[in-house]
């Protein structure tokens, strides 16, 4: 039974090893570090709360930091705006960014080629143009994924409420 449970465990455990042995060394350092660490509790966002969130949001447009974990890379922000337009293209060397539209619509110019590019911090870039860039329009229920390096930049004609989900750990290997 006990030889058993042996291939069991190692059948069990063998993909996971296999996965963080892939990672770069930092990241499984990284991962470690958080393992090690307290873990923190849940974080439940129930749809009364966002909604009561989103209608305080929509009659004085801003940011609603949601989530900001201590042993997670992530951050999770609630935005409104109004008749805003971005005036650069921003990239980030270490942040991925999932935007999920709960209401209005948004233009969004991704990708290209940044052009007359400066850094703003480390790992934070603004360009005034980004060559190929392509055009995307989100709508309500919609939802995109802008990995790091990708040139973004957002334009509101009317109002756009969205969950802006951020990674926050460094830049890849």
């Amino acid at each position: 039974m006990a030889k058993n449970q042996t291939r069991r465990t190692f059948l069990r455990t063998a993909p996971l090893a296999a996965a963080l042995a892939a990672l770069p060394l930092s990241e499984n350092l990284l991962r470690a570090e958080a393992v090690a660490a307290s873990p923190e509790s849940f974080q439940l966002f129930t749809a009364q709360s966002l909604s009561d969130a989103t209608t305080k949001l929509q009659a004085s447009p801003g940011n609603d930091n949601l989530y900001a974990s201590k042993t997670l890379p992530l951050t999770i922000v609630l935005t409104t705006e109004q008749n805003k337009a971005a005036k650069e293209f921003e990239y980030h060397e270490g942040r991925d960014h999932i935007v999920q539209i709960t209401d209005g619509t948004t233009v969004y110019d991704l990708g290209g080629t940044p052009q007359s590019p400066h850094s703003t911090r480390p790992g934070e870039w603004l360009a005034p143009a980004s060559q190929g860039a392509k055009t995307v329009t989100l709508h309500k229920g919609d939802m995109l994924m802008i990995p790091r390096g990708t040139p973004h930049k957002r334009t509101t004609e009317t109002s756009v409420t969205f969950l802006l989900t951020s990674s926050t750990g460094s830049s890849r290997s």
